[in-house]
């Protein structure tokens, strides 16, 4: 995957300056590209502080042979939604953890992503772009080099890349749209736990009813933030728990997760500038849910 600046006016004296103003390349991920000699001008390898003219031709190969020693390698089944050079996308199914722990050591996604790309040849490190719980299914994002991660996780603070999610949740409401802007924090003496707190980190929901019956209302939440268990903690809290989140909630004998799945991410491929919008559809066991309430 490579980088590429044609030299179009003299407004860039030097190949730092476009490195960092057109690419916004890290100075970690700036510091390792100089170092393999992944930078060239017309071709050549050459040190950042080389100056340049118009129509020099820069380049940056941002291709690395990495390894993930601490991560095993584990067959599974993905469910591809879809790969390019700088990314894979997945459909997450309920009751994986993206990351290995010490009670998922094999089993996680992760784990999965490793032996998928030792079978096809590369050697990557395991960068998941956005977070899932356990068992909330639905899309997640894999990047395949730094600079894309880097990239999209900017995104994300910049508010640029989109994040929506359909729950399933008790009760009906009276405001059938709005925005949930209450601050999360790490509840105290718990480790997983969170809750709404006046000394929490800002966290933004913004929420559509799609559907609603006497007991129960589906509904559209898109993040404006990240937080952990952001949706979770933001619908107990206004007193709509999702069906089936023992955490937040109740169990259910309709469901045995709570009922989460985000459904569409949209964001910017960061070489190419195309937005990307993915979508995908709800896992049978919400789509049983729904249907018998």
């Amino acid at each position: 995957m490579t980088l590429k600046y044609v030299v179009n006016s003299t407004f860039y004296t030097n190949i730092n300056q476009v490195l960092k103003q057109e690419f916004h390349i890290s100075a970690r991920l700036l510091h390792k590209l100089i170092l393999s000699k992944h930078i060239c001008l017309n071709s050549v390898p050459v040190d950042t502080r080389n100056r340049i003219t118009t129509n020099d031709i820069i380049t940056v190969n941002l291709d690395f042979e990495e390894e993930s020693k601490n991560i095993v390698s584990t067959k599974m089944n993905l469910n591809i939604v879809y790969e390019d050079d700088g990314l894979l996308v997945l459909n997450k199914p309920a009751g994986i953890a993206v990351h290995p722990s010490i009670l998922h050591y094999t089993d996680s996604l992760s784990n999965g992503v490793k032996y998928y790309f030792e079978s096809i040849g590369l050697k990557r490190k395991i960068r998941p772009v956005n977070r899932l719980d356990l068992n909330t299914s639905g899309l997640i994002i894999f990047a395949k080099n730094e600079y894309v991660q880097e990239a999209l996780i900017q995104q994300m603070n910049n508010h640029v890349f989109t994040k929506e999610y359909i729950a399933v949740v008790s009760g009906t409401f009276d405001k059938k749209a709005g925005i949930i802007n209450l601050p999360i924090a790490r509840k105290e003496n718990s480790i997983i736990e969170r809750c709404v707190s006046e000394n929490g980190q800002t966290a933004i929901t913004e929420y559509e009813v799609l559907n609603e019956t006497n007991f129960f209302s589906v509904v559209k939440c898109k993040l404006l933030t990240g937080r952990t268990h952001q949706i979770r903690v933001h619908m107990s809290y206004i007193g709509h728990p999702l069906i089936g989140d023992s955490l937040y909630g109740s169990s259910s004998d309709l469901i045995n997760r709570q009922a989460l799945h985000c459904s569409f991410v949209s964001f910017e491929e960061p070489v190419s500038h195309k937005v990307l919008n993915f979508r995908c559809e709800l896992p049978e066991d919400i789509k049983v849910l729904i249907k018998n309430t």
